[in-house]
C-alpha cells in the first residue's frame, strides 16, 4: 500500500505566499470599496439623501433595514462596512446608525437558523441542531430588549460611544461638506477619477457595494478554509475544552474571517452530532459576536477624522460586549438564552415547522408590526431662506430640510444651495429640553439676560437672550414664541456681532443680521416654511 506523497516544501511555501498575496488583495480591495462608497454617498441626489435619512429616521424602521438587509445577504460585515460609510459620510446620525447595527446582529443569524434546516430529516439531530442555530439570534434579541430602550429614550449607546471616541481618539466633529478627501492617497486619484467619469451617486454606490461584498465574501473563503479543514473532533477538542479557551478562539477565529456567519454556522453541525454540548458551544458563540466587531473597527480606522465613524464602531462593540457582561457572568441570567433556545429546539421535536415560524416571527412579523405601530414618529421641516448682501444689493437663495424624530429631537439638516442637487451641506441637530443645538451653535431657551459661551467655525463667542417675542413674521409667516439673541465674537467684540431670532417650536433660525462697526452688512431671513 502506497503512503501519500507529502507537498514538497518549495511548492507549500508558493501556497502559502499567493493565499497571502490573495488575503492582502482584498484587505486593499475592501479599504479601496469603502473609500468609494464614502464619497458616492457624499455624491447622491438630494432625493436620495432625503429617502435615507427618512428611512432610518424612524429608529423601529432602522432596525428592520439592518435585519432584512444582512438577513438577505448573509453578511453582517458587510452591513457593518455600509453603516460607517454613511456615518462617515453624514448620510445619517449615529443615532440613526445604532438600530440597523443592532438589526444586523439579529439578521445576521438566520444563516446558523438555515443551516439547522440539514438536519430536519433526523429528529434528534434536528433538535440540537435547531437550538444551536437560533441560540445567537434568541441572545441578540434579548441583547435589543435591554439595550433599544435605552438607547431609545436616554441615547445610552450613542452617547456613551460618541464619549468614548471624542475623549480617547479626538476626531472631527464639523459638518460635512461635498469637499471629500480620501484617507489613503494611492486610492485619492482612482476615487476621483471615478466620481468625475460616473457622476450618477446610485451607480457609484451600487459598485461600491459589489465590490464591498465581494472583498469579504473572497476572505471569508480564504481563511474559513483552514477552519473547515480540520476534523470535527480535533475542532472540538481544540476550540471548545474550557468555556474561556472556547470564547477566546470564538473572538479570534472570527476577528480573522471577518465573518460570524462561518463561525457560528460551524458549530451548529457539531452540536447536532452531539460532538460537543450548545452549553460548551455558548461561549464560542459569544466570542464571535465580539469577533465580528472588527470590521466595523477597521472600516472607521480609514475613516477616522469623524467622530461617527468611530462612535458607530465603538458602539456596535459596546453592544456585544454589554450582552456578553449581561447574561454570561452570573448562572441564573446565562441560562436564559440557553434555555429559551433548547426549549425551541424541544419544540422541533413534535412540530417540525417550528424553525420556520422562528423565521417568519423573528425576520418578518414583528419588525413589520413595530414599523406600523412607529409610522408617525418622524417629522419633516422644510424651509427656504434669501441671504442679501447689504452693500452690493446681491441677493442668493438656499433651501433646508430637516428630519428629526419626535421622541428624542435629534436629526439632521441638510442645506441646498441649488434645488433638485446633492446636498452642499449635513449636520446633525438635537434638542434637549430648553437647548437647541444647530449646526454647531448652541441656543437656550432662557430668560432675557441669560447668556453663555460658544464656539462655531473656529470662532468664540458670547450668545445672549435679548428678547421673547410672543409671536413674530418673516415674510408674512407667522411664528409663536420667537427668541432673540446677540451674538459677540471674542476677537472682534466691538466691531462685528450679530442678532439671531429662532423659533422655541421648530429646528429653524428665523432670520440672522450681521452687523460690523453699527452698519448692518448681512442679513439672512427664511421666506418658506412647511412641515410634514
Amino acid at each position: 500500500m502506497e503512503t501519500p506523497t507529502s507537498i514538497p516544501p518549495l511548492q507549500s511555501r508558493k501556497n502559502n505566499l499567493k493565499t497571502a498575496i490573495y488575503i492582502i488583495a482584498t484587505l486593499v480591495l475592501f479599504v479601496f470599496a469603502l473609500d468609494l462608497m464614502v464619497s458616492s454617498l457624499q455624491h447622491i441626489g438630494k432625493s436620495a439623501a432625503e429617502t435615507i435619512i427618512q428611512a432610518t429616521s424612524n429608529p423601529f424602521t432602522a432596525l428592520f433595514i439592518g435585519l432584512l438587509i444582512t438577513a438577505m445577504i448573509q453578511s453582517s460585515s458587510t452591513t457593518t462596512a455600509m453603516v460607517v460609510a454613511l456615518v462617515a459620510s453624514n448620510s445619517i446620525t449615529i443615532q440613526s446608525a445604532i438600530p440597523i447595527m443592532m438589526g444586523a446582529n439579529v439578521g445576521t443569524t438566520i444563516t446558523s437558523t438555515i443551516v439547522s434546516l440539514g438536519f430536519i430529516n433526523k429528529k434528534k439531530e434536528f433538535r440540537r441542531a435547531a437550538a444551536a442555530g437560533t441560540y445567537d439570534g434568541i441572545f441578540n434579541i434579548l441583547i435589543i430588549i435591554i439595550l433599544f430602550p435605552l438607547e431609545y429614550y436616554y441615547g445610552f449607546l450613542s452617547g456613551l460611544s460618541q464619549w468614548i471616541a471624542t475623549y480617547f481618539f479626538h476626531p472631527n466633529s464639523t459638518p460635512v461638506t461635498n469637499a471629500f478627501s480620501q484617507k489613503w492617497y494611492m486610492f485619492g486619484p482612482v476615487v476621483k477619477w471615478l466620481v468625475e467619469a460616473i457622476p450618477n451617486g446610485f451607480l457609484l454606490a451600487a459598485l461600491s457595494f459589489i465590490l464591498l461584498f465581494t472583498s469579504i465574501l473572497v476572505f471569508r473563503k480564504l481563511i474559513s478554509g483552514l477552519l473547515l479543514a480540520s476534523s470535527p473532533e480535533r475542532f472540538s477538542r481544540f476550540f471548545f475544552k474550557n468555556a474561556w479557551k472556547s470564547f477566546f478562539w470564538g473572538t479570534v477565529t472570527t476577528a480573522a474571517i471577518r465573518s460570524s456567519t462561518i463561525t457560528i454556522s460551524v458549530v451548529v453541525p457539531i452540536v447536532a452530532q452531539r460532538i460537543v454540548s450548545l452549553r460548551k458551544a455558548a461561549p464560542f458563540i459569544l466570542g464571535a459576536n465580539i469577533g465580528t466587531t472588527i470590521t466595523a473597527f477597521i472600516a472607521a480606522f480609514f475613516n477616522a477624522n469623524t467622530t461617527g465613524a468611530i462612535s458607530i464602531a465603538i458602539s456596535h462593540f459596546l453592544f456585544n460586549l454589554i450582552g456578553v457582561l449581561v447574561f454570561y457572568p452570573i448562572p441564573i441570567l446565562r441560562r436564559v438564552p440557553l434555555e429559551l433556545a433548547s426549549r425551541l429546539g424541544k419544540l422541533t421535536l413534535k412540530y417540525r415547522l417550528t424553525v420556520f415560524v422562528y423565521i417568519l416571527i423573528i425576520f418578518f412579523f414583528i419588525p413589520f408590526s413595530l414599523i406600523y405601530l412607529n409610522k408617525d414618529s418622524v417629522e419633516v421641516v422644510e424651509a427656504a431662506y434669501e441671504k442679501r448682501d447689504a452693500a452690493s444689493e446681491v441677493v442668493s437663495t438656499y433651501s433646508i430640510a430637516t428630519k428629526f424624530q419626535t421622541w428624542n429631537k435629534t436629526g439632521q439638516m441638510l442645506v441646498y444651495n441649488t434645488p433638485d442637487e446633492e446636498p452642499s451641506l449635513i449636520f446633525q441637530m438635537y434638542r434637549k429640553n430648553n437647548i437647541l443645538f444647530l449646526n454647531n451653535e448652541m441656543y437656550m431657551f432662557n430668560a432675557p439676560g441669560f447668556c453663555w459661551d460658544g464656539e462655531s467655525d473656529n470662532k468664540k463667542y458670547r450668545m445672549c437672550v435679548e428678547r421673547v417675542l410672543p409671536s413674530a413674521e418673516f415674510h408674512a409667516i407667522a411664528f409663536d414664541s420667537v427668541y432673540l439673541y446677540s451674538q459677540k465674537f471674542y476677537n472682534d467684540p466691538d466691531s462685528a456681532y450679530a442678532n439671531i431670532y429662532v423659533s422655541k417650536f421648530y429646528p429653524v433660525v428665523l432670520r440672522r443680521e450681521l452687523h460690523v462697526r453699527g452698519t448692518l452688512t448681512e442679513t439672512e431671513e427664511i421666506t418658506s416654511f412647511s412641515k410634514k
